[in-house]
């Protein structure tokens, strides 16, 4: 009995990795984010059990703890497991909670590790998130913070650092982040980039000011890009579409 704790990648069904390829396709139960591929999904085998563990905002369908003690029982079961989860497992996908859970209940498992839109969505954009002399470094910080924990992002210290910031789950809160920032000393012309759906064919990709973040709303899922290499436009993805929702602001990809 294993359960394999399997990173989806960003979106585009070609980015999973081998290896997490080669054991969703013996899976008896796979267990599904919302954001995850259906066609990855046609990876199982006929007759495995699908089961969306998709969490909507605000509208979980499963608890965090109702999908750890989902993974408990079918892997005590004897069952191979995969856990299908976006991006990549470990980060900001609470696969470290599950990973412990299962720990905890003496059930083996495995992290496949997967490609992250952190990274992903910035790189099919056109901005690579290093370039030498430009961005040294890059923070992947989460625009959704819990407000149960006495942890909180440091903005302050992220907009000191310097380099590129990637920040996942933050459409929501784009307006908020964007004052934050500038408060902390980030020029208002600091390019930035949002990039909603990446790596799906119909990936948008809007760019502008720092100042100008979140003024017309952000459209979720998007990944917001901050930092000098936001300004490069190496664009070789082609954006073919534009989806339901994404304002005027979308327009401006085209620009």
């Amino acid at each position: 009995m294993t359960v394999y704790l399997v990173g989806a990648g960003p979106g585009d069904p070609g980015l999973i990795t081998v290896k997490g390829a080669r054991v969703l396709g013996r899976a008896d139960v796979v267990v599904h984010d919302r954001l995850v591929s259906t066609e990855l999904l046609d990876l199982a085998p006929r007759g495995a059990e699908i089961i969306s563990a998709a969490k909507l905002p605000r509208q979980p369908t499963l608890t965090q703890s109702e999908i750890n003690e989902l993974l408990v029982a079918k892997g005590r079961a004897g069952l191979t497991v995969v856990r299908l989860k976006g991006g990549d497992p470990c980060v900001f996908a609470r696969g470290g909670e599950e990973a412990a859970a299962l720990s905890a209940a003496g059930v083996d498992f495995e992290i496949v590790p997967g490609v992250t839109s952190a990274i992903a969505a910035a790189s099919y954009a056109g901005i690579p998130v290093t370039l030498r002399q430009r961005a040294l470094s890059f923070t992947v910080v989460t625009g959704h913070e819990d407000p149960s924990s006495e942890h909180t992002v440091d903005w302050e210290a992220i907009a000191r650092l310097g380099g590129t910031i990637s920040i996942l789950m933050g459409a929501g809160r784009a307006a908020g982040i964007r004052d934050r920032l500038l408060a902390a000393g980030l020029a208002g012309d600091t390019p930035t980039a949002w990039v909603h759906w990446a790596t799906y064919a119909h990936q948008q990709t809007w760019r502008g000011a720092l100042s100008d973040l979140g003024r017309d709303a952000v459209p979720s899922p998007s990944v917001i890009i901050v930092g000098a290499v936001a300004g490069q436009d190496l664009r070789w993805f082609s954006e073919q579409a534009q989806p339901p929702g994404a304002g005027s602001q979308a327009q401006q990809a085209r620009k």
